[in-house]
């Protein structure tokens, strides 16, 4: 009868090892696994943005546009169409862009009353302008040959100023405007003539 009671004794104290082991066994007591976390993603500096455009390079275009005469020799109302073509290359520093340029206009300028007519005027330029992103406005200076025909057959020289606006439609595309004010003092050694011309441009850069 002892014997029964001590085996009864040792059975109830073995089942709940038993149980604690197959529990440890199956992973009820195993510590928590904690997972490392993610590294942070570098964190990349934005590529600079150049908020100009490159102005840099050959152009050649034609224009069209209109002029008036001013001399104590001609009519007050000496004007008409002008048409040419123009050249030039241009260097973009990054702000400040300079260039130069040939042009020639052909116009239908023509005083019937004095009967002279303005020919032609070519014209060698300088150009300073800046870069503002697609637009550039700039200043032009540089010297001009208008030839006449008629009772004033001549050609001679002269200086003239101005300003313009170019704005790059493409890359290889640009339309702009320009005025300028010619001067020709004692022109063929009749008289002074001034000139203003205001034209509409259109470029192809190269």
């Amino acid at each position: 009868m002892k014997t029964t009671s001590t085996l009864i004794r040792t059975s109830m104290l073995a089942a709940p090892l038993a149980m604690a082991a197959g529990m440890a066994s199956a992973g009820g007591m195993a510590e928590p696994v904690i997972a490392p976390a993610p590294a942070p993603a570098p964190v990349m500096a934005p590529a600079p943005v150049r908020m100009g455009s490159d102005w840099t390079g050959f152009y050649a275009g034609g224009q069209i546009g209109y002029g008036q005469l001013d001399s104590d020799a001609l009519a007050d109302d000496t004007d008409g169409l002008t048409y040419g073509v123009h050249a030039g290359y241009l260097y973009d520093l990054g702000t400040i862009v300079l260039g130069a340029e040939l042009d020639v206009d052909g116009t239908e300028i023509e005083d019937d009353a004095a009967d002279i007519a303005l020919d032609s005027v070519a014209r060698a330029k300088l150009r300073v302008g800046y870069d503002a992103g697609v637009w550039m406005p700039y200043l032009t200076a540089g010297v001009a040959r208008a030839t006449t025909s008629g009772a004033l057959d001549e050609t001679d020289d002269g200086s003239f100023a101005g300003l313009g606006l170019d704005y790059q439609v493409s890359n290889n595309i640009r339309v702009g405007g320009e005025v300028l004010q010619h001067q020709f003092d004692d022109f063929g050694g009749a008289a002074d003539i001034d000139a203003t011309t205001a034209s509409a441009r259109v470029s192809f850069s190269f």
